[in-house]
């Protein structure tokens, strides 16, 4: 794992700080996918992480005075699944951001780490692509634009120098005549990665379409554009036959291959599919129904757990944690208890809290962000504690398993587990335990498709989940 972990307060110490590391230092957020590739052993050669997570002011969704909507680079998945901004004025990228992952997985993860990462089947890049955004790269030496379809040279790699931070994405907002949705095909609803993904813009004069963009996704080394349909749909009516024709000219721009999840030849067929059920859903202008008017986030709206997350206000100076270095000490508090913990600076926040914090409620169950087991609170919202970093929780407030109950009594949700026998083997139960007390937090009388939704990170191999479902509705009556 790493040597060195600098939890920073500016762009400024950011920049610098990759200037004299060079390739051995990397920019860190969510880390959801770092994480994951330093355990494996897939991702070597790094022994600085430099996270910017305590930076003020860089979670912000704004639209400047030249309609241009701008994503600050701590911008997450799940704040873009609700901006009524994103939603609104760029619905693609709202779509494809409540199809990554789950919500743990969408508190953490970053707009800006899935487009740096670059692999071709990644959720956010097609949309925007396709709404024809632009990055800014900045180095102690320079500040550049660079629009995105330029930013990737291949698989997994991109136009960023070591020294740069990406700290900024901007893109024109969608106007009144267009209409746009994303479409993913995966092998499950949640968790899972893109067999295909398709992006679509269309720009209406009247009935008839002025200008077509159709992006692809996970059929081919780079994201691609279906040109010859892009072209074919331009000065036509919309209708079924002009679809289906749109559809199969799409193929024409994929170059899958075949992995475990999919045969090379399904994923060319899928691509027509896709364009097909992309395009008919923007025909009827369907494209909002069936979303959500609320989105489930896991993130607190009150500090009823009593550990008062929103007086959390970040760092006031840079941190330097040295794996192997007793100062300074990781200070925090887990279950409103203060704690100095003076190892595992360079471990996961799972571990930590078993190994270093004595709290082994939180359960690893895949380490790798699959299964929900070990979820906990961080500062508020429900996160894979397998995929933070441990120093993340300096000066964080953390909640556990062991935390939830109330003056001595189980939690509504712990006591419903009981009553509807919603435990078997036990293991993934206090990851499913704490998802859905973060739901009731945040919607106190959530739908049955709400309960779906939150504990859809959550992975049980004993109940089938419907008496789960019953033991959170019960606990929504108590709670």
């Amino acid at each position: 794992m790493w040597q060195d972990y600098h939890s920073v307060v500016s762009i400024n110490d950011a920049v610098r700080i990759l200037a004299e590391e060079g390739q051995e230092a990397r920019i860190i957020a969510g880390a959801t996918d770092l994480m994951l590739e330093m355990e494996r052993g897939v991702r070597k050669g790094i022994r600085t992480l430099i996270d910017v997570t305590r930076i003020n002011g860089l979670d912000q969704i704004k639209m400047d005075e030249n309609n241009l909507i701008h994503l600050g680079p701590l911008v997450t998945h799940g704040q873009c699944a609700a901006s009524k901004i994103i939603i609104e004025q760029a619905f693609p990228l709202a779509k494809a951001c409540l199809e990554v992952g789950a919500p743990q997985i969408r508190n953490r993860g970053t707009i800006a780490g899935n487009l740096i990462t670059a692999s071709p089947a990644n959720d956010t890049i097609p949309p925007l692509i396709g709404l024809n955004a632009k990055v800014v790269l900045q180095s102690i030496h320079s500040v550049r634009e660079v629009p995105l379809e330029e930013f990737y040279t291949g698989v997994r790699r991109n136009v960023m120098q070591a020294d740069e931070m990406l700290v900024d994405i901007n893109f024109p907002a969608l106007k009144s005549n267009q209409h746009g949705t994303f479409y993913k095909l995966g092998l499950r609803k949640a968790q899972a990665i893109s067999l295909v993904n398709c992006a679509a813009i269309l720009t209406f004069d009247g009935l008839q379409i002025k200008d077509a963009i159709i992006t692809l996704g996970a059929v081919a080394p780079l994201i691609v554009h279906a040109k010859e349909a892009e072209g074919f749909l331009q000065g036509r009516m919309i209708d079924d036959e002009v679809i289906e024709k749109a559809a199969e000219l799409s193929q024409a721009a994929a170059r899958p291959i075949g992995d475990i999840r999919s045969s090379q030849e399904y994923r060319l067929e899928m691509v027509r599919v896709c364009v097909k059920r992309v395009l008919s859903i923007l025909a009827k202008e369907e494209e909002r129904i069936g979303y959500p008017k609320h989105p489930v986030l896991l993130r607190a709206c009150t500090d009823r757990h009593g550990y008062h997350f929103n007086e959390f206000e970040g760092l006031k100076q840079s941190i330097h944690h040295k794996s192997g270095q007793m100062d300074p000490a990781i200070e925090t508090k887990i279950n409103g208890k203060e704690y100095k913990i003076y190892s595992g600076h360079n471990k996961s926040l799972l571990r930590l809290l078993r190994e270093d914090a004595r709290l082994i409620g939180t359960k690893e169950g895949c380490a790798e962000g699959e299964c929900g087991a070990c979820t906990v609170f961080l500062d508020g919202m429900a996160v894979m504690s397998c995929l933070v970093p441990a120093v993340r929780a300096h000066g964080a407030h953390i909640v556990t398993i062991e935390g939830i109950v109330r003056e001595g009594k189980l939690h509504p949700v712990q006591q419903a587990f009981i009553d509807k026998g919603a435990v078997q083997c036990g293991y993934c139960t206090p990851g499913f335990i704490m998802s859905s007390v973060m739901l009731l937090d945040e919607i106190k009388r959530p739908n049955h498709d709400e309960i779906k939704e939150a504990i859809s990170g959550n992975l049980c191999r004993c109940t089938g989940y419907y008496s789960i479902v019953a033991a959170v509705e019960q606990a929504a009556q108590n709670n």
